[in-house]
């Protein structure tokens, strides 16, 4: 046979040899007799040792450049920063900074960033240990649509600038903190805050129904409601306290006026107004509420003359109308509590404290 003849049988051997080398090495190495010599032995040794040298040719050149590239991956692992945990102070700050603005009702988003926060989180029940902050499943249509959520759309759209800034922030982590940050800034107590909500999906809503009926006059539903969530008398007339800030909307919840004359500070001030003030039937063609007989520029809803009308709710209400240190200390108990619901924390999570920017 010619050379000329070889040449294209020696480049397949040569591949096939490259790629099992290592194979067949180990097999003669443990072969007991050496083969015997046959007619084409010649040729096929010449083959062989072609082959392996090609496959030993490319095993060095895999070393090599095996060598060369290891220090650059060992390099860039050693110099890459490890990620840096989220500055919550800073996401509270930069909620405080869109919170004020002119065009919107009385100057102020911090109402409306509360009302999220509470009810994102008031929807738990501690029987079937479902709903509350965890999931933020009102960012899905069935919970989004539930009437006690009417025009909450609003507060979710304006913190969606925080969330760009800071993507990796959970919902529940942004909504409760919202409302953290809007009872502070609007003068409020220090509320403790820990990070851990996750994001959940659409068929972990809750069902409608569990948030308070503000048209329900019966101390008894109040009682059904808070009570579902592990709430007792002192913890419910300290959280309906958070009535001091913000105003009812026709085009919400039907309800139409603020609580107090002040909506957008945070005081004791729904206590004094409630046993204050003379409260009367409002005769308009909205929903039953009352308003106050001499100016008319206030209003309570048949949820919240229901605390002046029991007896142990009434001992709260007095209680908070004389002492606001008091309300101010029950009340960021029971709203750290509120806020954290079905929340299942690390160990050690942080507890956070968080510095108002206008202190």
């Amino acid at each position: 046979m010619s050379f000329a003849a070889l040449r294209s049988p020696l480049a397949a051997v040569a591949r096939r040899a490259a790629a099992t080398s290592t194979v067949r090495f180990g097999a003669r190495a443990y072969s007991s007799q050496a083969a015997a010599p046959s007619g084409g032995a010649g040729k096929s040794l010449v083959i062989a040792a072609l082959a392996a040298g090609a496959g030993a040719a490319g095993y060095h050149f895999y070393l090599e450049n095996e060598k060369s590239s290891l220090p650059k991956v060992v390099a860039a692992v050693a110099t890459e920063k490890p990620k840096e945990p989220l500055d919550y102070q800073k996401v509270y700050n930069a909620i405080a900074a869109i919170i004020e603005d002119e065009n919107y009702d009385d100057g102020s988003y911090g109402p409306v960033f509360l009302r999220l926060a509470w009810h994102a989180s008031g929807t738990y029940d501690k029987a079937t240990k479902d709903g509350g902050s965890n999931f933020a499943t009102m960012r899905f249509k069935p919970e989004a649509g539930h009437g006690a959520n009417a025009g909450l759309g609003i507060a979710r759209e304006r913190l969606n600038r925080v969330k760009d800034q800071f993507p990796e922030i959970s919902y529940g982590d942004l909504w409760t903190l919202a409302g953290v940050c809007a009872i502070q800034e609007l003068g409020g107590p220090i509320v403790n805050w820990r990070a851990g909500r996750v994001d959940g999906e659409e068929d972990q809503s809750p069902p409608d129904g569990r948030l308070p009926d503000a048209a329900r006059p019966d101390p008894q539903h109040s009682r059904d409601i808070f009570y579902k969530m592990g709430f007792n008398d002192q913890e419910i007339v300290a959280l309906l306290g958070a009535h001091a800030l913000g105003r009812c909307h026709t085009d919400r919840s039907g309800f139409d006026g603020p609580w107090t004359a002040s909506p957008t500070v945070f005081t004791n001030a729904f206590y004094t107004e409630l046993l204050g003030r003379k409260w009367v039937e409002r005769k308009w063609a909205g929903p039953k509420q009352f308003e106050d007989k001499e100016s008319k520029s206030l209003m309570m809803l048949p949820a919240d003359m229901a605390m002046v009308k029991d007896k142990e709710f009434r001992k709260w209400v007095e209680i908070y109308a004389k002492d606001e240190q008091k309300f101010f200390g029950d009340f960021a108990k029971a709203a750290q509590k509120l806020f954290e619901l079905g929340v299942k924390f690390d160990d050690n999570a942080k507890v956070y404290q968080f510095k108002p920017t206008n202190a």
